[in-house]
């Protein structure tokens, strides 16, 4: 293993009529001259390969790479490193240096590989990469040549094709300057792009989030979340387009064109090019549907339902959106299957097992019916033996179907005769090899020699397609500039103010500067985290003052104050399981709640859709009470409502989930909705800076028997909040200085809405 403070050394070499070539000096690749134009010798052999040729399509070029591959070397390109942070002391997962030592103690540069970093990438032949944290873009760019010119050292010279989750969320204390930059841009999340009901938004957002993940080193995005968010309970629900499978399908076709396309000297061929980003749409056939709202990252979680018999319409994002693109790329290059037990859903085999090992639905269904021929990826750690401690993420895996009866290496060769191409978060490929084998026992040797390079074909061309072959290095001063310019930044900044939902105004906004406001602190007593970690008590002000002050004048008196402030966040509910229950002797399952006050499930079902005779079978929680960790939300609306003495009272809400607005809406004078954006842009618009122009794109709950009742897999099924006007806060809903919003965008998308 190769010291990890080696730099890369980059060199490139001009084509006349071809592309940049670059390459690192002390990879041993050296540059051959073919017809008076230059190519990389990558596997060092002396002669111009197929895969090596720029001039070949994509598809020849893989064909050619994979046969040319070791059992060993496809297997690692399998493999989907976990979470990699940079520097590895920002991470989840302890990260060592130079040869065993603390990142500190080493004396490593932040954009130096660790020794697990190097360990993968010689060892186990890993080239896809899951980074999670950055330093800052220029440590991401030298981090990035650093594993390049690691990987050009080794073998037949195949690139690192890294990757990301979403990473342009808004830090919300920050100020928005028009002439400034940042880190990255920032955007609403999904749901804000959502609200928007804009798909050209959603095409900026991927047009700009692709250049700035190609200057940090990043080719692929572990996104759009297209699940529809049909059950209002469920954690990721916030991270999704929404319940409607028109609009979701419409904003997952513009994110990924977005994202995939790129144009004028930037495209090498058919769309794809050196300003693509490979897009993994997610979660096939679509994870919002789990019991109650649970989520199955947890064993508690695992079961998606249908009561509605409305599993065809989950697909829509998928088969109308992300796999039918108006530009020239097609379909999104990557799929990623959802932890979930698709209850019901294999009318072939009878499988009740997660969603990627259900040959029905990924050989069947995907590859088969719909005709999809990219990768499919699994989510992350489905392989491993779950863990011990049921309400922890780590440490275990998500084998649900497969939890008994399979070895690790069982579950990937199921995997693979499933057809799925990719294991996410593996770091090991020794249970590939593995699966290998008993597939040869099975079928023999030529068959599983085709299925291991069918597979490594269709992740090569996604490499081959983005030109990282040719040119995998990167400026890092030029990264510095580009990622979170101050064009970028702005674009980013216009899309969360039209993301902003406003509910209610009777007659309050837009406000004078320069007002004098009141905002209460936000009090949260200790809590767990989503992952199972302690989170301390607080108190603190939820919006920055420093920002606020230029708008208006602060004070923490409310007699002295023109209008009050209240900032919150919807309810933070229990995850739908509770260790104290069977502690007491219940079956551990609990409600997951949207409203403020706890509350007790009277009108729950009284026998589980779903459940597993080794942990309960019956997963009712009817006559359970349940409380959220942030009850003093309403709190401080119903106390500043008194302190205000009839004087106006703002509520700005962050909305993850929807909300039982019952709760907190009379006592509002306006109410202004959000999913996501910096504090700022919440002040141009009560100060009529921008003109709200945004709609819900879900329903909003009339209480929490409507939430009961409601059908897991079906969208636009609850009765919804009427408030004190007489307004329904239902699908496409939303306010501007006039009134309700009735344009465009609501005739295409908006359903009858109903008034109780």
């Amino acid at each position: 293993m190769e010291n990890a403070t080696k730099q890369a050394a980059v060199r490139y070499a001009q084509n006349g009529q071809g592309p940049l070539l670059g390459y690192d000096e002390t990879s041993g690749v050296r540059i051959l001259h073919v017809d008076g134009l230059a190519f990389k010798d990558l596997n060092k052999d002396g002669k111009l390969d197929p895969y090596e040729d720029w001039r070949l399509p994509p598809e020849e070029r893989a064909r050619d790479l994979a046969s040319k591959m070791t059992i060993e070397q496809i297997a690692g390109l399998m493999l989907y490193s976990s979470h990699q942070a940079i520097p590895g002391n920002m991470g989840w997962f302890p990260a060592t240096y130079a040869g065993g030592q603390s990142f500190p103690d080493s004396g490593a540069a932040p954009g130096d590989l660790s020794d697990q970093q190097l360990d993968f990438l010689s060892n186990d032949h890993i080239r896809h990469i899951l980074v999670t944290r950055v330093q800052s873009p220029e440590v991401a760019a030298r981090w990035n040549n650093n594993v390049q010119a690691y990987a050009e050292r080794l073998g037949l010279g195949i690139p690192a094709n890294n990757s990301s989750d979403p990473r342009h969320g808004s830090d919300t204390s920050k100020e928005f300057n028009a002439g400034a930059g940042g880190a990255i841009s920032m955007w609403p999340e999904s749901m804000g792009l959502a609200a928007t009901f804009d798909p050209a938004v959603a095409r900026e957002f991927g047009e700009i989030a692709s250049r700035e993940y190609r200057a940090l080193g990043l080719s692929t995005a572990l996104s759009p979340q297209v699940d529809l968010a049909t059950d209002p309970r469920w954690f990721r629900f916030g991270m999704t387009f929404g319940e409607d499978p028109r609009l979701a399908a419409d904003m997952a076709r513009a994110y990924i064109d977005g994202f995939q396309t790129s144009e004028g000297s930037a495209e090498i061929a058919d769309g794809w090019g050196s300003d693509s980003v490979n897009a993994m749409v997610k979660h096939w056939p679509g994870g919002g549907s789990g019991e109650a709202g649970r989520d199955a990252h947890f064993g508690y979680g695992k079961y998606a339902v249908y009561p509605g018999n409305n599993f065809e319409e989950h697909l829509l994002p998928f088969t109308e959106g992300a796999f039918r693109l108006a530009g020239k790329t097609g379909a999104a290059s990557a799929v990623m299957p959802y932890y979930t037990i698709s209850v019901g859903q294999d009318p072939v085999n009878g499988e009740n097992v997660g969603n990627a090992y259900n040959a029905y639905l990924i050989r069947d269904l995907l590859r088969g019916k719909y005709g999809y021929d990219g990768v499919v990826c699994t989510d992350w750690g489905i392989t491993a033996d779950e863990g011990a401690d049921i309400e922890r993420l780590f440490p275990g895996g998500r084998c649900w179907g497969v939890e008994e009866g399979h070895t690790v290496a069982q579950r990937h060769y199921k995997l693979l005769m499933a057809g799925v191409d990719q294991f996410g978060g593996n770091n090991d490929a020794g249970p590939v090899i593995e699966a290998y084998r008993i597939g040869v026992e099975a079928h023999g040797e030529a068959f599983m020699r085709a299925r291991f390079e069918q597979s490594a074909v269709r992740l090569l061309k996604n490499m081959f397609r983005l030109g990282l072959f040719e040119n995998p290095y990167l400026n890092p001063g030029e990264s510095a500039a580009l990622v979170g310019n101050p064009a970028f930044m702005e674009a980013g900044y216009r899309a969360q103010l039209r993301s902003v939902v406003m509910l209610k105004n009777e007659g309050v906004l837009p406000l004078a500067k320069r007002k004098k406001v009141y905002v209460p602190k936000r009090k949260l007593p200790a809590d767990t985290d989503w992952m199972g970690n302690p989170v301390p008590p607080s108190e603190a002000y939820p919006i920055n003052l420093a920002v606020v002050q230029k708008y208006f004048e602060v004070t923490d008196r409310p007699a002295d104050a023109d209008f009050a402030l209240v900032c919150i966040e919807s309810p933070r509910s229990t995850k739908g399981y509770s260790k104290a229950d069977t502690e007491a002797g219940g079956n551990g399952y609990i409600p997951i709640s949207l409203q403020y006050r706890p509350y007790t499930a009277e009108q729950a079902r009284e026998t589980s859709l779903a459940g597993d005779p080794r942990d309960v079978l019956n997963r009712s929680y009817k006559g359970k009470t349940a409380a959220v960790a942030n009850e003093g939300d309403l709190d401080a609306v119903l106390e500043t409502k008194r302190l205000m003495n009839g004087k106006p009272v703002v509520v700005s809400i962050a909305l993850s989930n929807p909300a039982v607005a019952a709760e907190f809406e009379p006592s509002a004078d306006a109410i202004l909705a959000h999913f996501g954006v910096q504090d700022q842009a919440i002040l141009d618009i009560l100060t009529g800076a921008f003109e709200p122009q945004a709609l819900l794109p879900f329903q909003m709950p009339a209480d929490m028997n409507a939430v009961e009742a409601q059908l897991e897999d079906v969208p636009h099924d609850m009765d919804v909040y009427v408030d004190s006007a007489g307004l329904a806060y239902d699908f496409a809903f939303g306010l501007n200085w006039s009134g309700v919003i009735e344009d465009a965008r609501t005739s295409r998308y908006a359903k009858k809405r109903r008034t109780s």
